[in-house]
């Protein structure tokens, strides 16, 4: 297995189960490339999730799918994980090692605040999930910009500007570090499909500016107009144009005469 075929292995499984996470065992990890993991670890990609609720079991060579339990020893105060086989009268419990329930998972959550970071987007709808989908934030081409949504409907994909572009296409592993190709999606955004929903009307814009603005008030962030001005990369003089701030004309004292 190349490295990169672990991430399309793993993108093909959370597409398959429409967004639901995907949950990795030790044993299988351990037959993906060194490289791979590390990269996906590193990103936060792949985080430690609770020890499996079921086994394999190893008592004997049936491999039956099992459910595990764990008492902690009066004496000794340890844990101690089992399975109770109730297929063979010549055996009955088995010890589980603690290695072999431990797993990883992959969501669809952490996938989308990858891409956002990488691609220096944020994610102000980042709470609004919906099935299988999850907005990623709104990238700006030479000529426009459009929403880029990641979609786990029949696959996993990048949606943006009316395209549709398979995530491994976009997201590769390169030098030990996972890396998006930012250049092909503001290619995408500067020749939109027509029709398309994903391309940020200004009506869209205005809306989505407003909240961002209010979200940084709501901070206590004094700052609010500058940051998201700088966010989106126009002047604070632009941004209260579309959100509809008006400057307030400068009060005149009169000059009292002697």
């Amino acid at each position: 297995m190349m490295p990169q075929d672990a991430l399309i292995e793993l993108f093909a499984r959370l597409g398959a189960s429409k967004g639901a996470a995907v949950l990795v065992n030790d044993a299988e990890l351990k037959r993906w490339p060194a490289e791979s993991i590390k990269a996906m670890k590193d990103a936060k990609l792949l985080m430690k999730a609770q020890p499996a609720l079921s086994v394999v079991c190893p008592g004997c060579e049936q491999q039956c799918a099992m459910p595990v339990h764990t008492l902690v020893g009066k004496a000794s105060g340890h844990p101690r994980s089992f399975v109770v086989c109730d297929k063979r009268e010549d055996i009955n419990r088995v010890d589980v090692a603690i290695e072999q329930m431990a797993q990883w998972q992959l969501t669809g959550t952490a996938l989308a605040d990858l891409l956002a970071g990488l691609l220096e987007l944020r994610r102000s709808d980042a709470g609004n999930v919906s099935a299988g989908r999850w907005e990623i934030g709104v990238l700006k081409g030479a000529k426009g910009s459009s929403h880029v949504v990641l979609s786990a409907d029949s696959g996993l994909c990048l949606k943006v500007a009316g395209h549709s572009v398979e995530l491994p296409e976009i997201l590769t592993l390169e030098s030990k570090k996972l890396k998006v190709n930012k250049r092909t999606l503001m290619r995408l955004v500067d020749k939109p499909v027509a029709g398309a929903g994903d391309v940020e009307s200004a009506k869209q814009r205005r809306t989505r500016l407003k909240k961002r603005v209010q979200e940084e008030k709501s901070r206590g962030n004094k700052a609010f107009l500058k940051a998201v001005a700088e966010d989106e990369r126009i002047s604070v003089s632009r941004l209260k144009q579309l959100v509809g701030i008006t400057s307030r004309p400068k009060k005149h004292h009169r000059q009292s005469i002697c």
